[in-house]
């Protein structure tokens, strides 16, 4: 335990895509100076006032890739801005999906405004190729993850469909091809998966299918200037640790093409953790579920409103 009897922070953990919804943030934004001067420096940042589409949508244009994905991040890296000083003993960081980037913010190897013109310019890189080569994403659930990498590669014969994200145990999501994911999810029924469900994205995420989007990725991320991470980043492509501002560029150019393998990194996390509290920043707390079902007994906490954040403060 820490002063006063507050547990030890040990880790954070950054929400990817799909956390997003209209008000994220505006009661941080209402509360506390530091988060209102994040927000305000990525929409500079973006030359966008991506608060206002953050806080009074339309929604429609929040879930838009490229809107939704620096959304994301300037709710978590606004949150960090109000509650980092407090957070001294941290041992790592992740982040799932565009998640990583909102880490290496966290660990100090980005600011928040190059990281969010970073993902910004990734979403519309991963929009683009889904309009060049329109894919497809499911979940699956209730079937382990080797089977469903079985499957899919039975499926992959006239099209691709992989294992993109491997969330939890028996929580995988697949992409690739339309017909061939599909046929990857009705072969997943068949192998006994509870549910297979069709997710509403404008691409096939974390496929060979953005491999268009990876040279204009690469280029912006060679334009940004990325320090050394003052914590590890346990990375998405290969769940190790990240210790150079070098690899941090170099996994989130393969991140795009890549598995999430968010089950591994969750047990490296915890391994670079060793005990004490993890804290989901940001929108929702679906990565503080998945933990509990990774990590059995791990404590966590997710910081995304005004209310949580001031009741983490006390």
């Amino acid at each position: 335990m820490g002063e006063r009897g507050r547990p030890v922070v040990a880790a954070v953990l950054c929400p990817g895509q799909g956390a997003q919804r209209v008000g994220m943030g505006k009661d941080l934004a209402e509360h506390f100076p530091a988060a209102r001067e994040t927000f305000a420096a990525i929409d500079e940042a973006l030359g966008v006032a991506l608060s206002r589409i953050m806080w009074d949508g339309p929604e429609s244009e929040l879930t838009l890739t490229h809107n939704a994905q620096p959304a994301i991040l300037a709710h978590t890296t606004a949150v960090y801005a109000v509650v980092g000083d407090r957070l001294g003993g941290l041992k790592a960081a992740a982040g799932h999906s565009l998640g990583e980037y909102s880490a290496y913010v966290v660990a100090g190897a980005l600011t928040a405004a190059d990281a969010a013109r970073l993902v910004r310019r990734r979403g519309e890189l991963m929009y683009q190729a889904g309009l060049e080569r329109p894919g497809a994403m499911a979940a699956v659930m209730g079937l382990e993850s080797a089977s469903v990498e079985a499957v899919c590669e039975q499926a992959s014969n006239g099209g691709v469909a992989v294992a993109a994200n491997l969330n939890a145990p028996d929580q995988v999501v697949i992409s690739g091809d339309p017909d061939a994911v599909r046929q990857a999810g009705e072969g997943c029924r068949t192998a006994g998966a509870k549910r297979v469900i069709p997710l509403k994205v404008s691409g096939a995420f974390h496929s060979s299918l953005m491999a268009p989007a990876v040279p204009g990725l690469e280029q912006a991320l060679a334009a940004v200037s990325f320090a050394d991470p003052q914590i590890p980043v346990v990375a998405n492509a290969t769940a190790r640790a990240i210790q150079t501002g070098d690899q941090a560029r170099e996994q989130l150019a393969a991140q795009l093409t890549a598995p999430v393998r968010w089950v591994e990194s969750m047990h490296r996390v915890a391994e670079l953790a060793g005990g004490g509290l993890f804290l989901e920043l940001g929108p929702g707390r679906v990565l503080s579920g998945l933990l509990k079902r990774i990590v059995p007994g791990a404590e966590v906490r997710a910081l995304g409103t005004a209310q949580e954040v001031e009741e983490f403060l006390a």
